[in-house]
């Protein structure tokens, strides 16, 4: 009984411990990436490709899902604004019937941006794999990043370290989050990504090479 006692309480602590640091983490990457981070187009540097973050098409209650309503609105804003010339939708299509770069192109057509601006990263299973691809697969040095802003700060830490010239480009956060973990994984998620940098996690996959504005859109 006591050895159980002792097995909790080591537990609790561990993840006592685990809770901090990730707030911690979230914290620190926030105040790296602030400087970089603009809600105005005007502010940000004419950079030719914007890699726009994925997410579910679908929100948990069945409508479509706000924050990736808001990246899309926000990069149509930007590539309308002339910040940009082509727009490199990264997404998961890992598993039959879901395909999140083709769900973001065609709502990009339908903001008034042309197909031919548009390029697809099929394998964004998460962040680090997108913004790693972007430069692997795409080709891509210097990038303008869209996603909301405790999103960005993660994606722009990653890529930063990894000798990207990475901007983000805010685009309008959800007033209220869909669930309370929603809200909380931003937390691990930062810690995650300073593990990723240590231990130099590579991207899951990787692809046939893709020239944004030579090649055709995919």
């Amino acid at each position: 009984m006591r050895l159980m006692l002792y097995a909790v309480l080591a537990l609790g602590a561990l993840a006592l411990v685990l809770s901090l640091l990730s707030w911690v983490a979230e914290r620190r990457l926030e105040a790296l990436a602030a400087p970089y981070i603009a809600s105005d187009p005007a502010r940000l540097p004419e950079i030719p490709v914007a890699l726009v973050l994925g997410a579910a098409p679908i929100g948990p209650e069945g409508g479509p899902n706000r924050y990736f309503v808001y990246r899309l609105d926000a990069a149509a804003a930007l590539y309308k604004a002339g910040r940009v010339k082509y727009l490199l939708v990264s997404g998961d299509n890992s598993r039959a019937g879901y395909d999140e770069p083709t769900a973001m192109r065609a709502g990009l057509i339908e903001r008034g941006v042309p197909a031919e601006a548009i390029y697809r990263d099929f394998a964004g299973l998460r962040t680090l794999d997108s913004v790693l691809r972007a430069e692997s697969v795409f080709g891509q040095t210097r990038l303008i990043i869209v996603s909301q802003r405790f999103h960005l700060s993660r994606a722009i830490f990653l890529a930063r370290e990894q000798g990207i010239e990475a901007w983000g480009f805010e685009a309008r956060d959800v007033a209220r989050a869909y669930s309370l973990i929603t809200e909380l994984r931003r937390y691990p998620s930062a810690l995650r990504a300073f593990f990723d940098v240590w231990f130099d996690t590579p991207a899951r996959y990787s692809g046939k090479t893709i020239v944004v504005g030579t090649d055709p859109p995919n």
